[in-house]
Order: C-alpha cells, then sequence, then structure tokens
C-alpha cells in the first residue's frame, strides 16, 4: 500500500465500513429464503456479500483494493454482532481473494463491466470451495451442489459484478469520485 493516497485508504475503509453494516442485514434476509429454499436460499443472495470488493476496487484501481476492503468488512460484521464470529473473518478473506485473482488476471488495468462480473464470479467460487468444506456440503446430493454452485456464481456476477458496478458509476456521476480513478475515467468519458 506504498503508493495508495490517504484519501484512497479513507474512501475504502468508509465503504468496509457501510458494507459491513448491509452484510450483517442481509443475514435475517438469507435466514428467510433457506427457510423457503433450503440452503440454496443464501446462494440466491450471496453475491450481496461480494460487493465492496468488486466497489472499492473499481473506485480505486489498485492491487489490493479488492482484498483489503473485502477483509475489513468482515471485520467489523463481527463487530457488530454476526453471531457467525471470527470464522466470519476468514469467510471475508476468501471471499476478498476471489475478486482480487480477478483483477489480478488483468493486471489491475481492465475494470470493464467483464472483468467486474468475472471478480463477482471468482468470489463465488472462491466462497463456494471453503463453504464446502466447512459447511458440510459433501452431505447434500451432488445435483443440488451444483445448483448451489452455479446460483451463487450468477449471484456474484449479477449482484457483486452489475451491482458493484452501477453503484460505482452512480457515485462517478455525481462528481465525489473526481479525483479517483473512475471519476477520472467518467470524466475523460464525458469530454469526448
Amino acid at each position: 500500500m506504498n503508493n495508495w493516497r490517504f484519501k484512497e485508504i479513507v474512501v475504502m475503509s468508509a465503504l468496509s465500513v457501510v458494507f459491513a453494516v448491509v452484510y450483517l442485514a442481509f443475514v435475517p434476509v438469507g435466514k428467510i429464503l433457506v427457510g423457503f429454499f433450503g440452503p440454496i436460499g443464501y446462494d440466491l443472495i450471496f453475491g450481496i456479500w461480494f460487493i465492496v470488493s468488486i466497489l472499492a476496487a473499481y473506485i480505486i484501481r489498485k492491487p489490493g483494493a479488492a482484498f483489503i476492503s473485502e477483509t475489513i468488512a468482515a471485520m467489523v460484521e463481527v463487530l457488530l454482532g454476526n453471531a457467525a464470529g471470527p470464522m466470519l473473518i476468514l469467510s471475508g478473506i476468501v471471499q476478498g481473494l476471489g475478486a482480487e485473482a480477478a483483477f489480478a488476471a488483468t493486471r489491475w488495468k481492465n475494470y470493464s463491466t467483464w472483468v467486474l462480473l468475472f471478480a463477482g464470479v471468482g468470489s463465488a467460487v472462491f466462497s463456494f470451495v471453503y463453504g464446502y468444506f466447512i459447511s458440510g456440503y459433501a452431505a447434500l446430493s451432488t445435483p443440488y451442489v451444483i445448483g448451489m454452485f452455479v446460483t451463487r456464481m450468477i449471484s456474484g456476477a449479477l449482484i457483486a459484478g452489475l451491482l458493484g458496478k452501477t453503484l460505482g458509476d452512480a457515485l462517478a456521476q455525481t462528481g465525489v469520485l473526481s479525483s479517483f480513478a473512475l471519476g477520472k475515467e467518467y470524466r475523460k468519458k464525458n469530454a469526448a
């Protein structure tokens, strides 16, 4: 983080805190969906828990933004009282690594819609593999587990990737990101 500006760290941290609250608010929603649909209910909305990694990386565009923001959000969510406790921090690390891997694949140079969608899928894949081993998915039927996996990837792409891009673009339009990479790109695109 040697080449990070102070304002980038502040914005990333603020986004992480905001989304920790959002993440915690969606836990009961996930439980309701599980009540209706079984374990796959969480996968329908799992992408919500990846958004900050996509949004922070999209705005700041520096190595580590996805990983660090997701990790901070998980730590804050635990401090706010998520019943999962410290294991949730490990989940945040895994999810952040999944998104970061997508940006690393482009050497942190491409933040197109496709890369943002891929980052959401990356978080989904990493989190699912981790969850498979700690959540007992092996006890479920193979077709059901495959359905959970596909559903989580779609959720990661659409909720985290697409919604993260939409939120970033909306913030850029307001001008509050004018000194960030996304804000500069937005100004350049609209000046042409």
